[in-house]
């Protein structure tokens, strides 16, 4: 991609995530459900490698309206957070002092921050890897590797390309997502390794995606305007009712077979160095 596209992109995805953060509402955000509820699959595996958290160096890229980088930093953690959108860097901030924690801040896109060699525990990017173009991949993770400790990791989590269901909302909800966002296929493990000495993969979503039928049948969600994977961690057995928990267990066997696990809706990976 020419520098030129590149920084259009950049251009719309600042804008989009500025308009974003104008519209939420910090008495909305709970940073301890985005990472404990019953729907936060992503994040209790991710917690689950890293471990203890306390005085613990962390990157937060792309962190967006700051959920992850306070909990991280709510457990001990030392937390730089990262955004291309000042609005989120602004929203995060008063997330942040909401649940008395310190952050440090760095808003600019990820390609241009000057990233220190072998700095960080652990890095962090969810639902980031999809907006990174494809021709930048390779540079992108040996960015994150080489800022990474010797024993350091880098945890990232994406939707993945394949389940058509999930397509079908993705047309749908063209207002609430960037033009430029491209799901995840598993050939990206191979970049993943080609740097990482350790890679593995966990997948999401597969039946428990019938919550998406859900909030557009029966709770009248409209697409374009209730982030449905944002909704998700606001549930538990109470508001979402008897029918999920069932899924969440199927799906913990469903999973483990070989290729039904690409019909699912997300990939988090973690790859140690």
């Amino acid at each position: 991609m020419s520098e030129k596209n590149i920084e259009e992109l950049l251009k719309r995805e600042e804008e989009f995530h500025d308009d974003w953060a104008d519209n939420e509402k910090i008495e909305d955000i709970d940073p301890v459900a985005f990472f404990e509820s019953m729907a936060s699959f992503e994040n209790k595996y991710i917690i689950s490698k890293m471990g203890d958290l306390n005085g613990k160096k962390i990157l937060d890229v792309g962190a967006g309206l700051g959920e992850s980088s306070v909990y991280f930093a709510m457990k001990g953690a030392t937390v730089y957070y990262n955004d291309i959108s000042p609005k989120m860097g602004e929203f995060a901030k008063k997330l942040a002092d909401l649940h008395n924690v310190e952050l440090e801040y760095l808003i600019q896109p990820v390609e241009k921050l000057e990233m220190h060699k072998n700095e960080f525990d652990f890095i962090h990017c969810a639902n980031l890897m999809h907006h990174v173009p494809v021709e930048d991949h390779d540079f992108w993770l040996k960015s994150m590797y080489e800022s990474l400790k010797d024993d350091g990791a880098l945890f990232t989590w994406d939707p993945l390309k394949y389940n058509p269901v999930i397509n079908v909302y993705r047309r749908m909800a063209m207002d609430v997502r960037t033009i430029d966002e491209m799901p995840l296929g598993f050939d990206i493990l191979k970049k993943y390794k080609k740097y990482f000495s350790k890679v593995e993969h966990k997948e999401n979503w597969f039946l428990t995606n019938l919550i998406f039928i859900y909030y557009f049948v029966i709770k009248r969600y409209s697409p374009n305007k209730v982030r449905y994977w944002k909704q998700i961690y606001k549930e538990d057995p109470k508001s979402i009712g008897w029918w999920f928990k069932p899924l969440i267990a199927i799906d913990k066997v469903l999973m483990k077979i070989p290729l039904l696990n690409y019909m699912a809706w997300t990939i988090t990976i973690y790859a140690k160095k």
